[in-house]
């Protein structure tokens, strides 16, 4: 049999390959292989925004089904990345309400948007991984990061003038204008400033 691996989320960015959309990064948990996956601005808006630790004003629809779960007796178990074919990953939810566990069909930009949310295990077969993943060493993987730091510093520079309540209120601006993208850059230039201080 198959064995399943756990995944997380390691990073979000636009896609180089197609426009108006983005790439999630997945990395296998305890492991080096790492697994890139196209999905849309709502998705990618929706799984950073949580990361994050963003609160919006209203709830979007993966915290409404998250709520709907809760009102429901029902759990989010775990999810699993089942198949792979022609760059398309295909995923099931498992739900658990009671004794019973139901299996739902689901867009994988979507399940992993729910198993942040619920904080579940993301899975793979091990198979799919192998076939489909980059591997990286930690050596690799170290300068990598820390490269994507310096750039997130350069991309995102918070001006010396800003203050951090001034950060606060932009954010607090963006986030009732609903202007989540704009949201998460001024999350990032606090968290940037409160890392440099």
């Amino acid at each position: 049999m198959d064995k399943k691996i756990e995944l997380q989320v390691i990073n979000i960015t636009n896609s180089q390959a197609q426009v108006g959309a983005f790439a999630m990064l997945l990395g296998e948990v305890n492991g080096e292989r790492q697994l890139p996956i196209i999905i849309g601005p709502a998705e990618a808006q929706a799984t950073a925004l949580y990361l994050k630790g963003i609160k919006t004003p209203r709830p979007l629809t993966h915290d409404l089904f998250m709520t709907s779960l809760t009102v429901m007796g029902a759990s989010l178990l775990r999810v699993l990345i089942y198949k792979a074919k022609e760059g398309i990953f295909y995923s099931y939810i498992y739900l658990k309400k009671d004794d019973e566990i139901t299996r739902i069909d689901a867009r994988t930009s979507d399940a992993i948007a729910l198993a942040v949310r619920a904080d579940c295990p993301i899975l793979i077969y091990n198979s799919i991984l192998e076939q489909e993943c980059l591997h990286m060493s930690d050596e690799k993987r170290t300068c990598s990061e820390d490269s994507d730091n310096d750039e997130e510093e350069q991309e995102n520079p918070a001006p010396s003038n800003v203050t951090s309540i001034s950060l606060e209120e932009e954010l607090e601006k963006a986030i009732k204008a609903e202007n989540y993208e704009l949201a998460a850059k001024i999350r990032d230039q606090i968290n940037v400033r409160n890392q440099n201080q």
